[in-house]
């Protein structure tokens, strides 16, 4: 089995969203909240890992953290 077929196993994309959900991760830089995760993978993950197989995703950028100088 391929690293990128356990990523994407049901069972483990549902723990991840799970832990970002759990541990209020930010929205990212498309705006999503996280309140709206599980709605979102609910409706699109099947199109989502498709994709990724297909190598037709594209990742938008993440937000960078500032260096917060003292």
């Amino acid at each position: 089995m391929k690293l990128v077929d356990e990523i994407l196993r049901a069972g483990n994309l549902t723990q991840a969203s799970k832990e970002v959900i759990r541990n209020k991760g930010a929205g990212g830089i498309d705006g999503m909240q996280v309140e709206s995760l599980k709605d979102y993978l609910d409706n699109n993950r099947d199109s989502l890992v498709d994709s990724i197989c297909n190598c037709q995703y594209t990742p938008q950028p993440i937000r960078g953290k500032k260096d917060f100088k003292k």
